[in-house]
């Protein structure tokens, strides 16, 4: 009879850890290699559009040419697009379009004045929508008196059968295309339509919803089918995240003189062990992005666990918590038609403040009180994604408020990093490269460990089926 050693508690604890790395890898494998497979290909979702319709980011900067004033325009883009511009995008790069963000007015709904009638009766269609208007304000001022159920009824009349909002009041603005040299404004950045931005929409669709948001039909119960693929890839994720945890307590081997093994993959053994090989190297060279993706990633599937992960950083708030009210801008008394200053006014005090080559993105004011708000972000390929933001009095100039990302606090930093971490948008195009990377061996992680998996099963088969033999033998 042959003597075996009682196993050590390391064994016996990495073997637990063993067990439940597989079956968490099982569970969530094929969902892992959807959610990764689309998130490798959406790393480069903004470079890949830009590819794709290069008109709309790009334009020939001739020999001495100068960027026209930012005010104009304004005026050349509200007269194409018939809206209001809310803020300007100007990029460092003088070969870069600017980009309007222009809230577009409201479409009519269907059905109204697009009948085919004459001059005659589309007067007469005009004059009973001005007349529905005027009963609309007359209802809305009786409904001000009604009771709270009065309110609830109206408020389900405000959304539709999934809960969304009025498209007319939530609708993003658009962005628009501009050439800073000529004013010619090249095209609406938000409704262009390409191969490649149909593909990426896909594979963010992929990547959110597994594509379940395609299908009209709910197919479990009144569950929403895009919750529905929520949750299921949030929870694929969750799984896929404690795998990298177990799978990092796995990966140190019995005896630590022999911790490099886990860094080579022998490419002259069988196939069984390159792929073994392939697993635990790979897995062990990618685990703190891995970790970082699936640690941030279920946020957007469950509103728990994003309150958790905010009350974890400490920078949770509570509902109905009202932050502090941003300075405004002041009128000194006896200033008589006091005028905001020009852009490039802001532009030179942003600059004197941030010293430092930078893309902006100016919010204009809302009203005559409002500040001019100014978001700068760093250009290069190690480039933070995290922009310095400024208060700027419209009249004049005054720094009402600075906001220099690196000296915040370093949990308030990761808080308002979060999509940033997820996305591998951390630094540029260097964490780009990194994350891509990171994602492929994510996709791949089921894959070679399924394999392992099977060739135990079989190697387990094989014993049991030897060990009768051997006894008939003796």
């Amino acid at each position: 009879m042959k003597y075996s050693a009682p196993r050590s508690a390391w064994q016996i604890t990495r073997k637990l850890f063993n067990d439940i790395h597989l079956w968490l890898g099982l569970a969530s494998g094929i969902i892992v290699i959807l959610v990764c497979l689309s998130g490798t290909l959406y790393v480069f979702n903004t470079e890949v559009k830009e590819m794709a319709t290069p008109e709309l980011y790009k334009v020939e900067r001739t020999a001495g040419a100068v960027a026209l004033p930012i005010e104009e325009l304004i005026a050349k883009v509200k007269s194409n697009t018939g809206g209001k511009v809310v803020s300007v995008r100007i990029p460092a790069d003088p070969n870069r379009t600017y980009q309007f963000m222009v809230k577009m007015k409201e479409e009519k709904k269907k059905g109204e004045g697009k009948t085919a009638l004459d001059d005659k009766n589309k007067t007469l269609v005009n004059d009973l929508a001005k007349e529905g208007q005027r009963n609309k304000e007359e209802i809305s001022k009786s409904e001000k008196g009604k009771d709270e159920k009065g309110k609830t009824e109206k408020g389900k009349g405000e959304k539709g059968k999934g809960g969304k909002d009025k498209p007319s009041e939530e609708k993003r603005p658009s962005a628009f295309a501009v050439n800073p040299y000529t004013g010619v404004v090249i095209g609406n950045i938000s409704e262009t339509k390409s191969t490649a931005a149909s593909f990426m929409k896909t594979m963010f669709s992929l990547h959110r919803w597994l594509l379940l948001d395609k299908i009209e039909k709910p197919i479990f119960g009144e569950l929403e089918n895009r919750k529905l693929g929520s949750y299921i890839s949030g929870a694929a994720t969750i799984l896929f995240t404690l795998g990298v945890i177990t799978g990092m307590v796995i990966w140190f081997p019995q005896k630590l003189k022999s911790w490099k093994q886990g860094l080579k993959i022998k490419w002259t053994g069988s196939w069984k062990r390159t792929n073994h090989d392939l697993h635990n190297s790979l897995g062990f060279y990618a685990c703190i992005f891995l970790f970082l993706m699936g640690i941030t990633g279920p946020q957007w599937s469950f509103p728990w666990y994003r309150e958790a992960l905010r009350k974890t950083l400490g920078t949770y708030q509570p509902e109905g918590f009202e932050p502090p009210k941003d300075p405004v801008s002041v009128i000194k008394a006896g200033a008589g038609n006091a005028a905001p200053l020009s852009i490039a006014e802001y532009l030179k005090k942003a600059d004197a403040v941030l010293p430092y080559p930078g893309d902006y993105s100016i919010s204009l004011a809302k009203d005559s009180i409002s500040a001019i708000a100014i978001t700068k972000n760093k250009v290069g390929f190690f480039a933070p994604s995290a922009g310095d933001k400024l208060l700027l009095d419209q009249y004049t100039a005054g720094v009402l408020k600075i906001d220099v990302f690196k000296d915040k606090p370093f949990n308030e930093r990761i808080s308002g990093s979060i999509k940033a971490l997820h996305l591998g948008d951390v630094y540029g195009m260097f964490t780009k490269i990194i994350y891509f990377l990171a994602c492929l061996i994510a996709t791949s992680l089921p894959v070679t460990g399924t394999l392992i998996w099977l060739n135990k099963l079989k190697k387990k088969k094989k014993k049991v089926k030897q060990k009768p033999a051997m006894q008939l033998s003796a």
